[in-house]
């Protein structure tokens, strides 16, 4: 339910005491139609969900193919959320600038993975929460971008 902010943890228990707290100061709770969309979403969806899945699927297996073929390291392929977090240090020891060329210059939005603190720095994230054809489209533009 991206963009509700409606999810869930899985934490060790230990942990759940303090990210209670850290949720309690950032967040008061989900609007009503945000919960009662939950609902139905968990009781109602299996097959829309299993439909979603199967299109999330096939977008990250293209997005990774693609990203590798442009010249862009994965260590680690991703599994459960609907980002790439990408090497770009063949490219780029700056992955804020780096992020601001490729909006300006191939008018495709990606995040610095400065962004995620320092050991992020030299990455890139892509996120494959669009259509394929959008995806393809904006890959092709980065891949021209470097070419250059």
């Amino acid at each position: 339910m991206t963009g509700w902010r409606l999810g869930y943890i899985i934490a060790s228990e230990d942990l759940m005491r303090p990210i209670q707290k850290m949720i309690q100061n950032f967040f008061i709770s989900p609007n009503a139609f945000v919960q009662e969309a939950a609902i139905a979403a968990l009781t109602e969806c299996e097959k829309e969900t299993e439909k979603m899945r199967k299109i999330y699927d096939e977008r990250r297996r293209f997005k990774i193919k693609r990203l590798r073929e442009i010249g862009f390291g994965i260590t680690i392929e991703p599994t459960g959320a609907f980002y790439v977090f990408a090497n770009a240090k063949k490219f780029t020891n700056d992955s804020y600038r780096f992020a601001f060329e490729i909006l300006e210059k191939a008018k495709v939005g990606v995040t610095p993975g400065i962004d995620f603190g320092s050991g992020g720095e030299g990455y890139i994230r892509f996120s494959y929460a669009n259509s394929l054809n959008n995806i393809k489209e904006g890959l092709a533009r980065i891949e021209r971008f470097l070419a250059k």
